[in-house]
């Protein structure tokens, strides 16, 4: 994959050399965890949360910090596995290398790296970029949102336009952390309510919303470097990234993306 940087265009100067910067380091750390898939010899550790980490997860992160760092070293930081730097220039990166470690560990190419990075915390640009698939959304504030698979010219990505649960595609990342947070019963109202449901999850969920594939994505259990870009990229593909009382928020510790057009009838069930 290539994007071509005449193709990468965003008015405010500051968020156009970060936005060229994140897609570029999106796409190369994504190459590097395909140096580790279906690898064999990968070694799989526990954090104390019992989720899983490898080291492509950390060669990847490490590889986006200190290019990141070096570039803007104003800039504040704060990756999964790396912890945070603490930034005077206003911008914060939020980076997650595997969004997906668990579908990585076990050879499914719905994982992906995420680069996302605010301004006086205002989510200003997101990339979501599948390496086993070779295919990325990027956006950036009043930018919109483009898609790209393969060596294809990007185009506009846009959220889908149906108006109706009964007529559109839910997923999540986890089925069991609805039970995990007491919300089997949201789960089983949303699954009833939508035509169909899968568990696409992690940031390939959220990108295909934003692609108009599917129009709602609903995580009972989200961190901020889950949020940081998904937020971004589905804004500005004209749909919604709120937490399920409707609120745009990355770090409520949940997250709902939808088409928009759907957002109420989603809120009258997660609100429940």
């Amino acid at each position: 994959m290539h994007v071509n940087v005449e193709s990468v265009t965003n008015p405010d100067p500051q968020i156009q050399k970060r936005l060229i910067l994140a897609i570029d380091l999106a796409y190369h750390a994504g190459q590097k965890t395909l140096e580790w898939f279906s690898n064999p010899l990968l070694e799989v550790r526990h954090k104390s949360d019992r989720s899983p980490v490898t080291v492509a997860d950390e060669m990847a992160e490490s590889f986006v910090r200190q290019a990141l760092l070096s570039a803007f070293p104003s800039d504040g930081f704060l990756g999964e596995e790396s912890g945070s730097v603490e930034g005077t220039s206003g911008f914060d990166w939020i980076v997650d290398p595997i969004d997906g470690t668990k579908s990585f560990i076990r050879g499914v190419p719905l994982y992906s790296t995420l680069v996302g990075c605010r301004h006086n915390d205002c989510g200003v640009i997101g990339v979501i970029a599948i390496a086993a698939l070779d295919e990325m959304v990027y956006a950036s504030f009043g930018a919109g949102a483009w898609h790209v698979v393969g060596s294809s010219t990007p185009i506009k990505a846009c959220v889908s336009s149906r108006r109706v649960l009964s007529e559109s595609l839910f997923c999540t990342t986890d089925p069991t952390s609805f039970g995990k947070t007491s919300r089997r019963g949201v789960r089983d109202a949303l699954e009833s309510a939508c035509l169909l449901s899968r568990s696409w999850g992690d940031g390939y969920g959220y990108l295909l919303v934003a692609t108009g594939r599917a129009e709602v994505m609903a995580d009972p259990l989200m961190n901020r470097w889950d949020a940081a870009a998904v937020e971004v990229v589905v804004r500005e593909a004209g749909g919604t990234f709120t937490d399920w009382k409707g609120i745009e928020s990355i770090d409520s510790g949940e997250g709902l993306a939808t088409n928009g057009l759907v957002l109420e009838e989603t809120l009258l069930l997660t609100r429940g």
